[in-house]
């Protein structure tokens, strides 16, 4: 049972819960507010004067090898010589995807040479996936730690782990801060202990499946609490806690006990731990209940980790149920030539499924792996077309369950044992067949996510589940099976760390930077394009119109193969919406030539550019050309839901976008992405007044930036001239001064 408390509580003793509505009148909700885990750490790495607006510095940061070149490519651009923090650079995520040459290796070079220079820890391809290296060696009770990848969890360490796009950590490069406004803080009180065969994506998505769709938790901090947190180990918690990220919140953060102390002296860190918990009265802005015995085997059905169901309702409904997904992906194949089916995969036995994963930073950890080995024992996944793989999150995890002979037994069943890789969380690995259902402990399962290219006519879907309920899949034979057919009082042995692996090929050079040394350049590594600071007046003209619910990051920049070209501003903007509008690209083209012409003087040879223009000179007769600007601009109902990726922004502004419109942002740091890389985030109320091909004048925008912007004038010139009316949701000065500059690099020049 997941259950959602209306309105604020008070939680008394850690076990006590009292709604604010019947509180007593001793209760100071300001200092009870005080109480939360979440407020002590704010508080300690807050540098600002109040804490209603935060200004935060962090104690580490972390990179995968998609985000990594661009961002110190930035903060050196910007000024920066030495990482002034400890600084990890993993390379998780491009390590498999051998396309485009040499590319990948070049960008772990430059990332070596990069740790060298500035002072940086390297970890090399295949040794560990980003979030478990940050657990094994970097999160503590206390500390905060920014990542860019949105996945970026170490809340059940005691650690308040955010993820962002790469512009935020250059600021932090810089020793500058992060900017938010104090978050609201929800308890999650786990009570009950998990039954057998039930692991922790199984509790993840109960919760996701609870507090997704409302936007319960939407950057808010989830603070996890209750007695139910000691009957999970801190490996099983961690599971848990990476999903957080699925339900939009801003970061989490558990009480920390007797299991964590020993999970961080275990891996030599003994000194990382302190006890974590609120205080004796303490308030919420809101309470997730979950008691934990309640919870059955869930799966997330595409296309999202919140369309959630139990496992033995779906089976009892197969054909009701799948035939709801297969309405969502006539929809987002709308106009291709593409056929989809899941309900075809219904046979006597069951839902027959195609591939299983266990893989990643939510899927590879140790006792995952250990409880599918055990549940899989003796067994077979078939000589059919159901295919597992495994992918140990880290290489001391991978020589346990060696010692352990988890990694022998998985193989005498067909498994398939690789390296510690991101790829099947992002589509860069083990991409499915056309018309395929793929089963997989990985984080997301968004449209395109396992690698479909619905524009090429390939789709295959992806639902989540917890490694035990696929191991009991590939012992049925790919039949789709909870792990409750199999559940015994089987208890995953104690895990030995052994860093013998890390001490011999990481690269810790924090504290010792070594100035002359050069980076090493790749040819396919590319410095960002100049951009100009924002004028008074804008044009926009709309590139891509898009009225689904959400957009993901992965339909605004695709994963996956495109990653091979991350280092390369203008080779990646290529891709940009190419899964979702692959007209987007070539149109925000034309409009930046047009721009590039008529700032070099050349005659408008553009009719509609010269309509608008005239109908310009209309609205502000007095106006100066050398005050317009002339951009592209996307609308999305609620974009950036997703990955943290900043490439999702950045590619528009190098292909000429000033701006996102939008009802919504999905989340604070795509809102983020667009800002750093100097675009406006304009919201509306309205339906959109407008069409792919409109020119939207915005005039007088430096001003408008300068006032409260919750009603920004602008106008669609059409044939009729129509006027609308624009926000922007309140920025930080430092916000409005890195728009206006055109980008955070320039910002960061000038100052």
């Amino acid at each position: 049972m997941v259950k959602l408390y209306d309105g604020g509580v008070y939680l008394v003793n850690g076990t006590e819960i009292v709604p604010e509505a019947a509180a007593p009148e001793t209760y100071q909700k300001d200092t009870a507010k005080q109480g939360t885990i979440a407020y002590s750490i704010l508080k300690a790495h807050n540098t600002a004067e109040d804490m209603q607006n935060l200004r935060l510095k962090f104690d580490a940061l972390a990179s995968h090898d998609i985000t990594f070149v661009g961002i110190i490519q930035t903060a050196r651009a910007s000024g920066m010589e030495e990482f002034p923090i400890p600084y990890v650079l993993t390379n998780c995520h491009n390590s498999l995807c051998a396309v485009g040459g040499t590319i990948n290796e070049d960008d772990h070079v430059f990332g070596l040479s990069a740790a060298r220079k500035y002072g940086g820890i390297y970890v090399p391809p295949h040794m560990a996936v980003i979030h478990q290296y940050m657990r094994e060696a970097m999160a503590g009770c206390g500390k905060m730690i920014l990542g860019s990848d949105s996945h970026t969890r170490y809340g059940a360490l005691g650690t308040m782990a955010i993820g962002e796009g790469g512009g935020e950590l250059v600021k932090q490069l810089l020793e500058n801060t992060y900017d938010v406004a104090y978050p609201g803080v929800v308890a999650v009180y786990l009570t009950g202990k998990p039954r057998p065969g039930v692991g922790p994506q199984d509790i993840a998505l109960a919760i996701i499946g609870a507090v997704f769709k409302n936007g319960y938790v939407k950057n808010k901090v989830m603070e996890f609490v209750g007695p139910g947190i000691k009957s999970m180990t801190t490996d099983y918690r961690n599971g848990v806690d990476v999903m957080t990220t699925e339900t939009t919140c801003l970061t989490s953060v558990w009480c920390t006990d007797d299991d964590t102390k020993a999970y961080l002296a275990k891996h030599g860190r003994a000194g990382d731990y302190r006890e974590l918990k609120p205080a004796d009265v303490t308030y919420y802005d809101g309470l997730v209940y979950v008691d934990l015995s309640t919870v059955k085997p869930m799966i997330a059905l595409p296309f999202h980790p919140s369309n959630a169901f139990e496992i033995d309702e779906l089976n009892a409904n197969l054909g009701d149920i799948l035939r709801e997904v297969e309405k969502e992906a006539a929809r987002l194949t709308e106009g291709k030539d593409i056929e989809f089916s899941l309900t075809d995969k219904i046979t006597p036995k069951g839902l027959q499924v195609q591939q299983g994963i266990i893989a990643g930073c939510a899927g590879g950890t140790y006792t995952n792996v250990m409880a599918a080995a055990h549940i899989l024992k003796g067994a077979q996944c078939g000589q059919g077309e159901f295919t597992l793989d495994v992918y140990p999150s880290s290489q001391p995890v991978f020589m346990d369950l060696l010692a352990k002979g988890a990694i022998s037994d998985l193989m005498a069943t067909g498994a398939i044992v690789k390296t510690a890789f991101c790829g099947p969380c992002f589509g860069a690995g083990d991409t499915p067949a056309n018309n395929t259902l793929s089963i997989r402990h990985a984080t997301r399962n968004f449209p395109n996510r396992e690698g479909s290219k619905p524009g090429a006519g390939q789709l295959s879907a992806v639902a989540l589940m917890d490694a035990r309920s696929i191991a009991a899949t590939a012992a049925n034979g790919g039949i789709l099976t909870s792990a409750e057919k199999y559940a015994d009082d089987y208890e995953v042995p104690e895990y030995n760390y052994d860093d013998s692996s890390y001490r011999a090929r990481i690269y810790n050079g924090f504290g010792k930077a070594e100035p002359e040394d050069k980076l090493i350049y790749g040819p396919n590594i590319k410095d960002w394009p100049e951009q100009e600071a924002l004028a008074q007046n804008i044009l926009l003209r709309v590139c891509s119109k898009i009225m689904d619910k959400v957009t993901t990051t992965d339909e605004l920049i695709p994963s996956g193969e495109t990653s091979s070209y991350r280092s390369n501003p203008l080779g990646l903007a290529e891709f940009t919406l190419s899964r979702r509008d692959p007209g987007y690209v070539q149109r925000a083209k034309d409009v930046r030539a047009l721009e590039k012409a008529r700032l070099a003087g050349e005659a408008q040879s553009d009719e509609a550019l010269k309509n608008a223009l005239g109908k310009v000179k209309n609205i502000l007769p007095d106006v100066d050309e050398k005050t317009i600007e002339i951009g592209s601009v996307i609308y999305c109902v609620k974009p950036g839901d997703g990955s943290a990726r900043e490439q999702a922004a950045s590619c528009q502004r190098v292909l000429g976008g000033l701006a996102n419109i939008c009802s919504e942002y999905a989340t604070k740091r795509y809102r983020s992405n667009v800002m750093n890389w100097g675009m406006l985030p304009f919201q509306m109320k309205n339906e959109p007044a407008f069409e792919i091909g409109d020119y939207i004048l915005v005039p007088n925008i430096l001003d408008a930036m300068d006032g409260d912007m919750q009603s920004i004038k602008a106008y669609v010139l059409g044939d009729e001239v129509k006027e609308i009316e624009l926000y922007i949701a309140p920025m930080t000065e430092d916000e409005k001064k890195i728009v206006k500059a055109g980008c955070l690099i320039n910002f960061n020049r000038k100052n």
